[in-house]
């Protein structure tokens, strides 16, 4: 038997949960939809959020025969196989293909569609979870229109998990009492996957017994059933960056909870490495010479989730991420050292000045011999102005001091000693 989520199909747009963006009233999408003229689509988003729903339902609404391709197992000789039904019968209403998983056909696989697809004969409704515009070839990109669906909410799926046990009521002819708070948690806990909340329903109606014609599905056995099912996450794909992108934002923003949040997704999905790395990178790019002691902090924080390892990490971890988070903020390092390495890239060199050289020997044809450096602790405060930077640069300045306590009292010693 089909999973219920195939057995749940639509039967109209509005039945459609979620992306409310795109399949409003007035949404481009949906008139496009509307309109009955189709053209080569792209849809872009996570799994179970209703792309596979809705091409289907597209392709029952025209006229066009239905072809089905995952980018995972098709081939080219898939793709010829659909273009000879082209002359037959089967093609006379033109052809739409949905290829789900498009990334995993290389250039030469959807450079094949091309000719089909500029002509007319064949549709193209192409998926992906990743980023198209990394993935997808860029001729077929510049010939499709590119939709992105998004996680739905759990509001929006508590009507599917709702609809489903009534289904699952009808084929069993058995009456399903599930409590609102049941429903709710099967819709929480699938992070945002339809499919995944229809799975979990079907499963707690299986795992259910009948008593007296009726199944009580009970919180406890939803609970079981959809455990650690909220987690998106592939450490090749997008969410994983998408992760690690909000988890250092998050500290630099000095928000600790939701720094605690991402690292707590970063460690229940096994990621330990990526956590550890990022944590030790915000704690220099983002606090840095505010409280620069904080970084041998951070490392021994590191040094200690590493040995101990999970879950046991999560403790010292956990400890530097709201380190990271309270500590003061300047970037003042990293935007030095970015500046320096912009005018390296850009040529501005210039030989190393002579007092700064690794000198010996003057050759003979050197009129004005000796290397005239100046040793600074030689000099009163350990200072003597002389010129380190390359001619051409003499006079650029990379560094300047952050507004915080620690930069500012830098600022201050120096100054004093300088403008002596």
């Amino acid at each position: 038997m089909q999973p219920l989520a195939d057995r749940i199909r639509p039967n109209t747009l509005d039945d459609i949960v979620g992306q409310s963006h795109l399949l409003g009233e007035g949404k481009a999408l949906r008139k496009i939809i509307e309109s009955g003229t189709i053209p080569n689509l792209i849809f872009y988003g996570p799994s179970g959020v209703g792309k596979t729903t809705l091409a289907t339902y597209i392709a029952a609404k025209t006229n066009m025969t239905l072809k089905k391709l995952n980018g995972t197992t098709a081939s080219t000789a898939d793709l010829k196989e659909i273009f000879k039904e082209l002359e037959g019968f089967g093609g006379l209403n033109g052809v739409l293909l949905y290829l789900d998983e498009i990334q995993y056909f290389n250039k030469k696989q959807q450079q094949t569609l091309l000719e089909y697809i500029e002509n007319g004969r064949i549709t193209l409704i192409a998926s992906t979870t990743e980023n198209p515009y990394f993935y997808v070839y860029n001729a077929i990109l510049s010939r499709s229109t590119v939709f992105e669906f998004k996680p739905v909410l759990s509001e929006d799926i508590e009507k599917a998990v709702r609809r489903g046990f009534s289904i699952l009521s009808e084929e069993n002819n058995v009456e399903i009492n599930a409590s609102e708070e049941t429903v709710s948690y099967i819709a929480r806990a699938c992070g945002g996957d339809v499919r995944k909340a229809l799975n979990s329903a079907e499963l707690s109606f299986i795992a259910t017994d009948a008593v007296n014609g009726v199944k009580n599905i009970s919180l406890e056995t939803a609970k079981q059933l959809t455990q650690r099912s909220t987690m998106r996450y592939d450490k090749e794909g997008d969410e994983h960056y998408d992760i690690l992108s909000a988890y250092q934002k998050s500290m630099r923003g000095s928000d600790t909870h939701a720094a605690l949040h991402y690292l707590g997704r970063l460690l229940v999905a096994g990621d330990l490495i990526s956590a550890c790395r990022r944590l030790m990178v915000c704690a220099c790019e983002d606090v840095g010479l505010a409280y620069p002691g904080i970084i041998p902090i951070v490392k021994s924080c590191v040094d200690i989730a590493m040995s101990v390892g999970l879950p046991e990490a999560k403790i010292p971890l956990a400890d530097g991420v709201i380190m990271v988070c309270n500590a003061p903020k300047s970037n003042s390092g990293d935007a030095a050292i970015t500046m320096a390495m912009e005018d390296i890239k850009a040529g501005n060199i210039g030989p190393v000045p002579r007092q700064l050289q690794n000198m010996h020997y003057d050759g003979e044809d050197n009129e004005n011999k000796g290397q005239f450096y100046k040793y600074p602790h030689d000099y009163p405060n350990h200072y003597v102005e002389q010129q380190y930077l390359p001619d051409i640069l003499k006079d650029r300045q990379y560094y300047i001091y952050g507004d915080n306590k620690n930069e500012q009292a830098f600022k201050k010693y120096w100054e004093n000693i300088k403008n002596k």
